[in-house]
């Protein structure tokens, strides 16, 4: 099962980074026509998800996750700081597996491999698993 990886620095605390063209390069790279490829986010607070990489949904869902995760008194803030971050991460997962055809990953019309970034600006790591079929 070829393993692939790729670092990526992040700019700001929080932001969303369409990394679609380089899992399509290790999946490229490990010569799969037929698979599933399983994307993950090493970290506690990044996370991986699918869906349009389009300005304002991007900032929405931005938002939502503040939204959801911030204002509040959390008690692993005593430690790191960074609870909101670790719990948006657990909503929203840290991987995500999509089928292989052709050589390519199947996604929709409009649908990206998005990286989101919690707690940055950091230098995170994407593994990338080929798995053939």
């Amino acid at each position: 099962m070829p393993v692939h990886g790729f670092h990526t620095r992040t700019a700001s605390h929080r932001e969303i980074v369409d990394i679609t063209n380089r899992v399509q390069q290790a999946v490229g790279e490990a010569n799969c026509a037929e698979g599933l490829v399983c994307v993950t986010a090493s970290h506690c607070t990044c996370t991986v998800y699918v869906n349009e990489n389009e300005s304002s949904l991007v900032a929405d869902t931005l938002e939502l996750i503040s939204k959801l995760t911030s204002d509040r008194s959390w008690r692993h803030d005593r430690i790191d700081d960074n609870a909101a971050a670790h719990l948006a991460a657990s909503v929203l997962g840290n991987s995500v597996c999509l089928p292989i055809s052709g050589g390519q990953i199947e996604l929709g019309t409009w649908q990206r491999i998005m990286l989101v970034e919690l707690d940055g600006p950091r230098d995170r790591r994407v593994t990338v698993t080929v798995i053939p079929g």
